[in-house]
């Protein structure tokens, strides 16, 4: 799956680029971009390779900042259709309490290679349900995120407050206190990197409000402190959640997080649809992020996140693909389109333009995961790339390649890089054997699902 970064490799020619100067493309070396190749010029770098893009549009890689692998296995589920979130919650969690590590397994490989083949090269992950036999669910996508070559920050998620303490999950997929934090510091110490080519990290993800105690709220602030490394949570989605906080806490939730030690630059949050314009203004100077989930909230008709308002108060925002049980699908570039859309018919189109939603998916998405060496086309950055043909019925006749992607529906790359490294070539992840994982992950599905 790797190729030789030995040599400089010339990304040469595109037919179009999202980066300013780089018109004839861009020089990798080391992993990392070299230079960027502006029109009429040609490379400094000596002993250049080349490869020629002429058919290829050419992104920063995607970057997905809110997902939840093992949901791959429960896709239109049909006791989940047609409900919204809690009681689609209250559909799925039986089903999910009974994920098996094989399961798992397949679940995030299939999960990740489907982001890789819509032009993800870095992926979050949510996963907070460890059923009995399944507690070593992070070093399983671990495995999958190193066999596959995905750059990844995935979360060491928790519940420890079941139904029959006032919460919503059964009590079959909860753990106490003292397990979560053991074990968050256990993965944190064997997979977290640090640096600017850091492939694997970190972070520690209580599920929500609704299903932690206040006291892992806040010994889950303090381990991140005194860790190093960011955190994630689901806040303010849906108008129940917000009072199911009022009528449990005696506040809003974005009061509860700052109450427990979240509100800071070290959380990014998954959907922010139900902010106040003072609360707006309290994240903006917190520096918290937000990852903004169109396909999901439209799905539950949970609402819309208000992305135009964030970015004038000064909030960065990025792009998550949620769960595959409310998207229901794991393809980041279908949810550039969707934020497009979703966005423009709210705000306008004088507020929103493609390059915007491109934007969220690369350097907004970056600044969510914390990072500042992916996100964008810029010398030093991180060569990840995502490569894209316009030669499909659906670009036909476009003019402007960049919009093309987004107006007409891009929604898989021919090639995708990982740190000079190629994960996709002409459209195939090289030795996965997709047929035989989706084989494999249906029956699993199978497995687990009640019969109809």
């Amino acid at each position: 799956m790797a190729n030789d970064q030995k040599s400089a490799l010339w990304i040469k020619d595109p037919l179009a680029i999202f980066a300013d100067g780089a018109e004839r493309g861009i020089v990798i070396e080391n992993g990392r971009i070299a230079e960027l190749i502006p029109a009429g010029r040609s490379p400094t770098t000596p002993n250049v390779k080349s490869f020629d893009a002429g058919e290829h549009v050419v992104l920063p890689g995607l970057i997905n900042t809110h997902h939840h692998f093992y949901q791959t296995l429960t896709r239109a589920v049909p006791a989940a259709l047609d409900r919204e979130l809690f009681p689609w919650l209250g559909a799925l969690y039986p089903i999910w309490a009974r994920l098996t590590p094989e399961a798992l397994d397949l679940a995030m490989t299939l999960a990740m290679a489907e982001l890789m083949l819509s032009g993800c090269t870095t992926t979050t992950d949510h996963h907070y349900v460890f059923p009995a036999g399944a507690e070593d669910g992070i070093d399983i996508e671990v495995a999958a995120a190193r066999r596959l070559g995905l750059r990844v920050l995935l979360t060491r998620g928790s519940m420890n407050l079941s139904q029959r303490d006032g919460g919503l999950p059964p009590d079959s997929v909860v753990q106490d206190e003292d397990t979560i934090l053991a074990d968050s510091e256990r993965v944190v110490a064997r997979y977290h990197e640090t640096g600017p080519d850091a492939m694997v990290q970190i972070a520690l993800a209580p599920c929500s409000p609704f299903s932690v105690t206040t006291s892992l709220m806040r010994a889950t602030a303090d381990l991140a402190k005194r860790l190093d490394v960011r955190l994630h949570t689901h806040l303010a989605e849906t108008e129940d959640e917000n009072r199911f906080c009022q009528e449990l806490y005696k506040c809003r939730p974005l009061d509860y997080l700052e109450d427990c030690g979240w509100l800071n630059a070290r959380t990014w949050l998954a959907h922010g649809i139900h902010f106040t314009a003072e609360e707006i203004k309290r994240l903006a100077r917190a520096g918290t992020t937000i990852a903004h989930c169109a396909c999901s909230n439209q799905t539950l008709a949970s609402g819309t996140c208000p992305v135009c308002a964030m970015e004038e108060a000064g909030m960065q925002i990025g792009l998550g693909v949620d769960g595959s049980a409310s998207n229901d699908a794991s393809n980041l570039m279908q949810e550039v389109r969707a934020a497009f859309l979703l966005q423009r018919s709210r705000y306008g189109v004088g507020k929103v333009s493609h390059r915007d939603a491109l934007r969220w998916a690369t350097k907004g998405s970056a600044a969510c995961v914390g990072r500042t060496d992916i996100g964008e086309i810029a010398a030093g950055a991180q060569a990840d790339f995502a490569l894209f043909k316009l030669d499909e019925l659906r670009f036909s006749g476009s003019g402007d390649r960049l919009a093309a992607l987004v107006l007409c529906g891009a929604h898989r790359a021919d090639r995708v890089m990982v740190g000079g490294r190629w994960i996709v070539e002409n459209g195939q992840i090289p030795g996965l054997d997709l047929a035989a994982l989706m084989r494999r992950h249906s029956a699993a599905a199978r497995k687990l699902q009640p019969p109809r």
